[in-house]
């Protein structure tokens, strides 16, 4: 059934909002596709956050008008449907190429990302490239990396510096200022006694001689005068 005026102008108004946000798309054709194949063909085409329709050439090329994808959808011939999407174009080429090995009634006939139109072969290039998530895997670990490595290295030299220290205390490698301590304390008491000793007095604390007593009394004995 042939389509109104109005219903073809619909249907390029709303494929037309759907393409406006799209960087990407993948052009193929099919030859005796079942109903069951075209819903799995779909269901993975939205797996992979992408879009699928089947396009009559003069609307698509309509619809596609300013948007990046235009130069892929202008002067199509033949049964022609447009997989596209405003994601990661590597995922719909994966998910594609992936569905296609195993359906031969669908073929690829060209794609197109960010205004660059794609041969069939740059397409199975572009499905065994690494995804978006891959590529921002790999990102964060080599941003990551040099921090965990200096982080390492720090804790590494907190742990050696600990262990050094303690080695040191084990071995009485921090105990050197005591005797200098007692050097400098006994340093008073020095200077104390030689001023004692240049008064000629005999130094505070030191012993008496032993025959004191005894020859003070013997000179208390001659001082005496005689008895008759």
């Amino acid at each position: 059934m042939a389509l109104s005026r109005s219903q073809k102008s619909d249907k390029v108004k709303k494929l037309a909002a759907e393409l406006e946000t799209s960087t990407s798309a993948i052009i193929g054709t099919f030859t005796g596709l079942t109903a069951s194949k075209d819903f799995d063909l779909r269901k993975t085409v939205r797996a992979a956050g992408g879009s699928y329709h089947v396009v009559k050439n003069k609307l698509a090329a309509k619809s596609a008008e300013g948007t990046k994808i235009e130069a892929a959808l202008k002067g199509l011939k033949g049964v022609n449907s447009v997989a596209y999407t405003s994601g990661d174009p590597v995922a719909l080429a994966k998910a594609l190429s992936s569905w296609v090995k195993e359906n031969s009634e669908f073929t690829f006939k060209l794609g197109i990302v960010d205004g660059e139109v794609l041969t069939v072969q740059q397409i199975g290039e572009l499905a065994t490239m690494p995804g978006k998530e891959e590529i921002f895997a790999k990102l964060l670990f080599l941003i990551n990396a040099p921090a965990q490595r200096l982080a390492t290295v720090i804790n590494a030299t907190g742990r050696d510096l600990a262990v050094v220290i303690n080695q040191g205390v084990e071995k009485g490698k921090f105990t050197g200022a005591a005797p200098a301590a007692k050097a400098e304390a006994a340093a008073p008491v020095a200077e104390a006694h030689a001023e004692e000793s240049a008064a000629g007095e005999q130094p505070s604390g030191a012993a008496q001689p032993e025959n004191a007593t005894a020859s003070q009394a013997g000179e208390a004995a001659d001082a005496a005068p005689a008895e008759g």
